[in-house]
């Protein structure tokens, strides 16, 4: 009987030891009101170079999880290398919902997501564990979409903080920004599916072709035969049309590509360590 109970212990020890960490929330002033965000952060004192991290339309959380798996997933391996890892509500702190299929919404990635990525990054610029000149930013879908507005150069901060180490740009809808000409002031990557239906890889890869030699590095990876969502862990490929789900697109189609996913893993550790 002590043998047996000595076991259990043992394995609900491991089990402690193995559990997926747990993110603290933090408030970040905005302009107006508070930012939410979930602040997943290795342990000791730093400084620690930090990646601020950009959910899609879907939103940041559910009912039951502050961050959704597809988001955790990421933050997690980024966490395992090291970094610290800061996810902003954009849409929760405005109580909003998933704004997928939302015709107008209040939130657009040019504007008030791209003020939540310039609060964020004022807020990391003011902690003592965050390494400040190796502060960077990912994005998927709407989020990638802010992104590359927040990597313009006209969206400079104006304190004197170092800026972006580096940014990470998962299958954005680029079709604006290819015919703005835009430009990075910082090394860009951008990580699209051959196939994707609901952004567009031409517009994607027109806009860094259009950006070379006016801009700081801006490189795209185009997965062949992938999809949107392509690194999204567990997901058949399916008609995003077929679905109700107010946090799928309308149209286009989703599912991992386990090749691109296992490549843009390598892709992005390789970009962050810069």
């Amino acid at each position: 009987m002590r043998l047996r109970l000595t076991a259990l212990f043992l394995t609900l020890l491991m089990s402690a030891a193995q559990a997926a960490p747990a993110p603290q929330t933090v408030e970040i002033p905005l302009s107006s009101g508070m930012l939410h965000a979930q602040l997943f952060k290795p342990a000791g004192e730093g400084p620690f170079p930090t990646v601020i991290a950009l959910h899609g339309c879907d939103g940041l959380g559910g009912h039951a999880d502050p961050v959704l798996p597809r988001y955790r997933d990421w933050a997690e391996r980024l966490l395992k290398a090291g970094n610290a890892v800061l996810l902003p509500d954009s849409y929760g702190s405005r109580e909003l919902g998933p704004q997928c299929r939302v015709k107008e919404s209040h939130v657009k990635a040019r504007r008030e997501r791209v003020a939540d990525v310039a609060a964020a990054r004022a807020w990391l610029m003011k902690q003592s564990w965050v390494a400040r000149d190796r502060v960077s930013l990912i994005g998927w879908a709407n989020g990638a979409s802010a992104l590359l507005w927040a990597v313009r150069p006209q969206s400079a901060a104006r304190d004197q903080g170092p800026d972006f180490r580096a940014a990470i740009a998962f299958y954005p809808d680029c079709r604006i920004s290819a015919g703005l000409g835009w430009s990075a002031r910082v090394p860009t990557l951008v990580l699209i599916g051959a196939d994707d239906d609901v952004s567009s890889p031409q517009a994607c890869r027109q806009m860094v072709d259009g950006a070379h030699g006016r801009s700081a590095l801006a490189r795209i990876v185009v997965y062949p035969g992938a999809y949107h969502d392509f690194d999204r862990a567990n997901t058949p490929l399916h008609a995003a049309s077929g679905s109700t789900d107010a946090a799928a697109p309308e149209h286009g189609h989703l599912g991992t590509d386990a090749v691109a996913r296992a490549e843009s893993q390598k892709e992005v550790a390789e970009w962050l360590a810069r």
